[in-house]
């Protein structure tokens, strides 16, 4: 079987379309998505609408959390904040229970789905280096943990530490490790300075991983950021990849 895992969308509805038509197209038939479905652009609602009718399993963001509640949004950054509120305009009651019985973590067969860490996953810390994965797979309980929230691509093995990813159209063999913490990326706001939309085939039959990237309408989804009112950053940010 073949899985597409989906990082980070964020309201990218040309992303999203675009990533879904190329997993379909390499054999994906299950598509995981690692939270944040909503938040920074203009597309709340059809993306949830298209996640949610996804055959395949979804976990909690913090935007998520944020735009399906009522609270403060503290810790947010102020582009962050101020989507966040315009997307809880947008957003139904229905949409909005539909993000609140979202579970911060899912095991799916081997592998587990977070959107930031295992050791506390609803605190929201980031991975970025080596001492952060390590605290993270002491709790993993699978082979594999797909992650989110850093919306950089990358892959940490148990003892071994960071480990190199490469790029290819056949993909590659996941390497021998007890554990290994891959992070997807993200579909639709990449902070690698690849402006193109990232997301990763799982090969559960073979044991392969590729990672794709895939070009959007980047402009269209640009222009609707604007015409939807939100920050010109948040526009800027989707073609620089940044």
């Amino acid at each position: 079987m073949r899985c597409a895992i989906l990082g980070d969308i964020h309201a990218n509805l040309q992303a999203l379309e675009a990533v879904l038509a190329d997993a379909r197209e390499h054999g994906c038939s299950e598509f995981h998505c690692l939270g944040d479905v909503v938040g920074y652009n203009a597309n709340p609602r059809e993306c949830l609408e298209i996640v949610r009718n996804l055959p395949g399993a979804c976990v909690l963001g913090n935007h998520d959390k944020a735009a399906g509640e009522e609270g403060s949004l503290e810790g947010f950054s102020s582009n962050a904040a101020l989507s966040l509120e315009w997307t809880r305009t947008i957003l139904d009651a229905d949409q909005k229970a539909w993000l609140g019985s979202l579970r911060p973590q899912r095991q799916i067969r081997k592998s587990t789905l977070v959107h930031a860490t295992l050791d506390s996953p609803e605190s929201w810390g980031y991975i970025r280096a080596v001492p952060e994965a390590d605290l993270s797979m002491a709790c993993q309980r699978t082979p594999l943990c797909f992650t989110g929230h850093t919306h950089v691509p990358k892959v940490f093995g148990q003892g071994v530490g960071e480990m190199l990813f490469f790029e290819n159209a056949d993909g590659v063999e996941l390497p021998k490790s007890p554990k290994l913490l891959i992070n997807a990326g993200s579909v639709g706001q990449p902070r690698d300075h690849d402006w193109r939309a990232a997301y990763m085939i799982h090969d559960e039959e073979v044991g392969g991983l590729w990672l794709r990237r895939v070009e959007y309408d980047v402009e269209s989804a640009s222009r609707a950021v604007l015409d939807a009112g939100l920050p010109a950053k948040l526009a800027e940010r989707l073609r620089t990849g940044a």
